[in-house]
């Protein structure tokens, strides 16, 4: 393709050979240390406070690390981490169903359609184990069983109950718990907590990254942070398609900006579909909101045989239903993977049998664990989630089913890191759902947080010793011309776009991309809708420099501004997208493409030729470096849940 190049091929050289249940421990043995004594000289940037950057700022500094800690919000603890509803998993085996360590790895690795790295999931699931202890020891308050262990639930893609809750807030608690460890070295000095203050800039120095450019969100003061190491935990890019379930902050210009100075952005394309989202009601909507994937339990999916029936749900005989997912999957029922799930969502609709406005939506329905369980044990399990649904849609989903439909939710691309978490920036390393290491082409749910603790609290802390204890960090002057481009840089984008002075909004610009992202990138996609989206987006950036209305000054509280640094990132990301779709001719997890299906029309991989991570690097022309996916212990075969 004339898109792009592609160069040499990329390993993760950090990832030690032997037996993967030794290889963590191996390589942190192996890692250098540094004395404690000697941290305390070096500054570490940790930018983000949702669960992953949380979790490693108050570790490192716990550690002796002078942590320099940024967010967009007003606090920490305002992190979209807080809107994880379902859980987190672990490998505890508390239920004495048969999990382990290696059934959750199989899990991951099988759920993420054979796109993932060996030796970093079966870390992850390693680690699991560690951050439940830990978490508790924070007076997390998981949901208990009657005997006083802590009680847990299944979640799509498994057969056992690994899920540890806090009803359905578990984010928010982990976050709290993370949070207050975070503000106990705030207190102490380890930290300096900037709060609403933007990432706009990587600086790179001698081939390091050794600080970053920011701007005060309330004054727009631009300041320049030096360190000798910059930690990005900013989350994922799933508001480049304008609707999705993530908090409207959220957005990819701290990745995108380091991406430009050099971190290789891997696996753009696998973004996730969630399948139990509340219906979109109109183009007002500026996002969607998700209803826990832990519904999946105890609800049962399903939609009139008869195409668009105009009954209610409750006037329409169980003879008259299909339970389409337990008749497709029934060893794994409603709780097939949120791929698979939203795919088979996606099909009955599109054939005719949704339901509610424009048949966009299938019931979710809990009559039979009502029945089954009683009111109050309902409520007691889901109870928060049925106030939210009934407060957004003036429904009692105690007295009629739910109605859900897919939605973008998660990332499963970012940065590409190699096992000590690193990106190809020496000194930057990403964590959480910014990077791309642990999930492949589907993440599993409640695997996020998960991810996001095991990155903050364990990982990271070992292998960024590693990093420091190896480098020789001179003082950098703020007049080096690294520092004094990446601030030009800045400004001079930000007068850029204050001085567009246009007629659109830009709002209109990423209602516009969202569309465009949605229709030819969403649930399937195809070369010839893809090829389609790519002539338009070169287009639609071209108009957004040429026609953005930016109202107002730099020297304020301007979200406008914020906006449109926002979305002009997303404008770029995009292309980068769709282009990663259109290479890799495939069908793989929530990557699904419609010339590459079973008769089934199941997703069907194509080992021989993309059994590999798509790691870009930024230029005029993107050049694609391919890392070859080795599968020692699970080989890779056609996914079955049935």
């Amino acid at each position: 393709m004339s898109e792009y190049t592609l160069g040499e091929p990329i390993a993760d050289t950090r990832a030690p050979e032997g037996p993967i249940e030794d290889r963590w421990d191996s390589r942190r043995f192996g890692a250098k240390l540094v004395n404690p004594a000697n941290r305390r000289r070096h500054r570490i940037i940790v930018v983000g406070t949702g669960l992953a950057g949380a979790s490693a700022g108050a570790t490192l500094a716990e550690q002796g690390y002078h942590v320099v800690q940024f967010c967009f919000q007003d606090s920490p603890r305002r992190a979209h981490s807080v809107a994880a509803q379902g859980g987190i998993n672990a490998a505890k085996n508390y239920r004495n169903d048969g999990d382990s360590v290696y059934r959750l790895f199989y899990d991951t690795v099988k759920g993420g359609d054979f796109r993932s790295r060996e030796s970093n999931v079966y870390r992850l699931a390693q680690v699991s184990t560690q951050i439940i202890d830990q978490a508790v020891a924070q007076g997390v308050p998981f949901a208990r069983e009657y005997g006083g262990l802590l009680d847990t639930r299944s979640f799509g893609g498994v057969q056992v109950q690994r899920t540890f809750y806090a009803r359905g807030q578990t984010g928010q608690q982990l976050l709290l718990g993370a949070y207050q460890a975070l503000a106990r070295q705030i207190d102490a000095g380890g930290v300096e907590m900037h709060p609403r203050t933007e990432m706009l800039d990587l600086i790179v120095s001698d081939g390091k990254a050794r600080g970053i450019v920011a701007r005060d969100l309330v004054t727009g003061e631009v300041t320049t942070h030096l360190a000798d190491a910059v930690v990005l935990a900013t989350g994922g890019y799933g508001n480049v398609f304008y609707l999705s379930t993530n908090a409207k902050g959220s957005n990819t210009t701290a990745i995108w900006r380091a991406h430009k100075r050099g971190a290789y952005f891997a696996n753009p394309c696998f973004t996730q579909i969630h399948p139990t989202c509340i219906p979109r009601s109109g183009e007002h909507q500026s996002k969607l909101t998700l209803m826990s994937e832990s519904l999946r339990n105890d609800g049962r999916i399903w939609v009139p045989k008869q195409p668009r029936d105009p009954r209610p749900p409750q006037e329409i005989p169980e003879a008259e239903r299909d339970y389409y997912l337990e008749r497709m999957y029934p060893s794994f029922g409603n709780l097939v993977p949120r791929d698979i799930a939203s795919r088979a969502a996606k099909n009955v609709c599109d054939a005719g049998f949704g339901v509610g406005p424009g048949g966009l939506g299938v019931y979710l329905d809990f009559a039979d664990a009502i029945e089954r369980m009683g009111r109050p044990a309902v409520e007691a399990k889901y109870g928060n989630l049925f106030d939210m649904y009934e407060r957004i849609t003036a429904e009692n989903p105690y007295q009629v089913p739910m109605r859900i439909y897919p939605a973008i939710h998660y990332t499963m691309g970012g940065l590409w890191v190699d096992y000590d978490l690193q990106s190809t920036v020496p000194g930057l390393f990403v964590i959480g759902e910014a990077n791309f290491s642990d999930h492949g082409a589907n993440r599993l749910g409640a695997s996020a947080l998960m991810q996001g603790l095991a990155d903050g609290y364990f990982v990271l802390p070992a292998t960024l010793n590693d990093y420091i204890a190896q480098g020789s960090f001179p003082a950098l002057d703020p007049a080096d011309p690294a520092v004094a481009q990446a601030e030009t840089a800045v400004r001079d984008r930000l007068e850029r776009l204050l001085s567009v002075r246009g007629t659109r909004s830009v709002d209109s610009f990423h209602r516009e991309l969202g569309h465009l992202m949605w229709d030819h990138c969403g649930m399937s996609r195809s070369a010839e809708g893809l090829r389609k989206a790519l002539d338009r987006i070169p287009e639609l950036r071209a108009e957004f420099w040429r026609d953005v209305r930016v109202p107002g000054t730099g020297e304020e509280l301007n979200q406008e501004l914020e906006k449109a640094g926002r979305v002009a990132d997303f404008l770029e990301l995009a292309e980068l997208l769709l282009l990663d779709a259109l290479v890799r001719e495939e069908s793989c997890g929530g990557h699904f493409r419609e010339e590459h299906q079973t008769e089934d029309g199941e997703a069907q991989r194509d080992d021989e030729r993309f059994s590999f991570v798509s790691a870009w690097e930024y230029g005029e022309k993107p050049v694609l470096h391919q890392e070859i996916l080795n599968f020692e212990h699970v080989h890779p075969t056609q996914r079955s849940y049935t």
